[in-house]
């Protein structure tokens, strides 16, 4: 899922792996890691978004991240709707 080169969008030159994404958010979001959760990413070029796959035994929920808050990720800019998604994530896992 995750180390293919993400593609530039329109005039955008910010070019990142998904591995590096990935990383990225697990060290703003260091309760990921915290709680057990495994999360992967794949670039969607239907979407222009990253689709962030977090998992924790057999429960697995999916979400979305528009490429423009993926690059303020990068920058290190907390993108609020997902940390609103990871925490309801902990939530849903904490249920298991």
């Amino acid at each position: 899922m995750c180390g293919k080169d993400v593609p530039a969008g329109k005039g955008d030159a910010m070019s990142y792996t998904n591995d590096a994404l990935k990383n990225k958010i697990i060290e703003m979001y260091p309760e990921i890691r915290k709680y057990g959760i495994d999360a992967g990413l794949d670039f969607d070029k239907g979407k222009n978004a990253y689709v962030i796959k977090f998992k924790k035994g057999a429960k697995e929920l999916t979400t979305h991240l528009e490429k423009k808050d993926a690059d303020d990720c990068m920058e290190g800019i907390k993108c609020v709707y997902l940390g609103v998604q990871v925490s309801q994530f902990i939530k849903n896992f904490e249920l298991i």
